[in-house]
């Protein structure tokens, strides 16, 4: 039997703490291998966590609703038969939501830090680094620095109750409502104050000025919508966390990329007319084949010849993608999500419907896992399954394009004859695509080639795709 450890786990690029949303098992119940134990919930996803091993849930923790950085343990499993009679005998231990009076059991013993207080590092004798707990400390919310900030307050300063001493909105608020009265704690004492002179009035303290670096952090990662006044009949709910989130990355994506958008119109004849002819092969293979398929398999396709498309701008400088992964936006109603086809390019017109049709249901009834909602290049929405004729989308941020496709209707159309060469009127299935792009990395005329190249693969769609 052996004693294994359930981290947080990396839930993408770009996110350093999730929050325990929920347990699933109770300490000593038994677990099998990858049967979910806990929903963890972060900036981009809400996910359930599967047990690493087969046995029983040991020791949690984290308590719910407490937030951590990434790779923080949150639970013990111990593996293999009877593993629920395997705790050692001691002293109970206090839970992760009690007040710290014992220390947390561990399989193996850690090394303490040491009582003797380090000298202070100098200039020509490096700090030592931090422990994980100390920068989960004073890596607080954006929220939390942000009042912190505007108040001339050192988080550090602050006697944190979140996990490992976290300091939460609660712990600052209070500290400044207290009028900053530092904590009692075996820190350093802080220096007495300077004596004023008589005939000068104490001098308020000099306001904080946030550093420009932080400006821009703020700038790209924080977002707080105005209030507004309630009138008498309105009703006011509270936004449920996928509609915040929402709200919070469309801010952010607006906030970051100058967007330009481009329309096209597109002939669905010749799509309409293989769709026809391979219903029923197609259905022999379990795969169902959407008109969204085919633009999906066209984007993959088109955009090999359009690398600034399928890229992202990062600082000074351009990713550029080695693969192509679709982004398909899927109506919750309410709410909306983007599972990722990753690798779209070496998939078959019918693999790429598969794909779109699986991950569409898995995201309806909330069973995506995380890496399927990360890692998109390219977006796709399809507003007009509900009837609209074009719009205009917003770009995800972390990519450079998003195409729109609106609805497809019969439309009269002027043809020319392909006999006579005459003008002649036709009634033929159309759509209006729209792209929206990112205008410092694309063009308005790489925009433009790239729609006509899209236009004119699915005008004459190949049949061996």
């Amino acid at each position: 039997m052996s004693r294994i450890e359930v981290p947080m786990p990396q839930m993408g690029e770009s996110i350093a703490e999730g929050t325990v949303s929920k347990w699933l098992k109770k300490p000593g119940e038994v677990v099998e291998r990858d049967e979910p134990v806990l929903e963890i919930s972060t900036d981009k996803v809400d996910a359930e966590i599967p047990s690493p091993a087969a046995g029983t849930l040991a020791e949690i923790l984290v308590a719910e609703g407490e937030t951590v950085e990434v790779g923080a343990i949150v639970a013990y499993i111990e593996s293999g038969v009877g593993a629920q009679d395997a705790q050692p005998a001691g002293p109970e231990t206090p839970s992760a939501t009690g007040d710290g009076a014992g220390p947390a059991p561990h399989t193996a013993p850690r090394a303490e830090p040491s009582p003797v207080p380090e000298p202070a590092a100098s200039a020509d004798r490096p700090a030592a680094p931090e422990s994980r707990e100390q920068r989960l400390r004073t890596k607080s919310t954006p929220v939390v620095r942000r009042i912190a900030e505007e108040a001339a307050v050192d988080v550090a300063m602050v006697a944190g109750t979140g996990h490992l001493g976290r300091v939460t909105k609660q712990d600052i608020l209070s500290y400044i409502d207290d009028g900053g009265t530092a904590p009692a704690t075996p820190s350093a004492p802080t220096p007495p104050p300077a004596p004023v002179a008589s005939a000068q009035p104490p001098q308020p303290a000099p306001s904080f000025a946030p550093s420009p670096d932080s400006l821009w952090e703020r700038f790209h990662d924080e977002v707080e919508h105005p209030v507004f006044p309630v009138r008498e009949g309105d009703r006011v709910e509270t936004m449920d966390k996928m509609r915040r989130l929402t709200a919070r990355h469309m801010v952010l994506a607006k906030r970051i990329a100058p967007h330009v958008h481009s329309f096209i119109e597109v002939d669905f004849s010749a799509v309409d007319r293989i769709r026809r002819q391979n219903r029923e092969h197609w259905a022999a293979q379990g795969a169902r084949v959407s008109y969204t398929a085919f633009v999906a398999w066209a984007c993959a396709r088109v955009l090999r010849d359009f690398p600034s498309i399928n890229a992202t701008v990062s600082g000074n400088g351009v990713i550029y993608r080695g693969s192509v992964n679709l982004g398909m936006a899927v109506d919750l109603d309410p709410g909306l999500i983007v599972p990722v086809v990753h690798d779209a390019g070496n998939l078959s017109l019918a693999g790429i419907g598969k794909q779109i049709v699986d991950v569409a249901e898995r995201a309806r009834a909330r069973r995506l896992a995380p890496q399927e909602i990360q890692g998109g290049t390219f977006t796709i929405t399809n507003p007009g399954v509900l009837g609209t004729i074009v719009g205009m989308p917003v770009i995800p941020k972390g990519t450079a394009a998003i195409l729109g496709t609106g609805a497809i209707e019969k439309r009269v159309v002027v043809l020319a004859d392909p006999k006579s060469g005459e003008d002649v009127m036709a009634i033929r299935k159309r759509a209006y695509f729209s792209l929206g792009y990112d205008h410092r990395l694309v063009d308005g005329a790489d925009a433009a080639r790239f729609l006509a190249q899209l236009k004119a693969l699915l005008e004459d769609f190949p049949a061996e795709a």
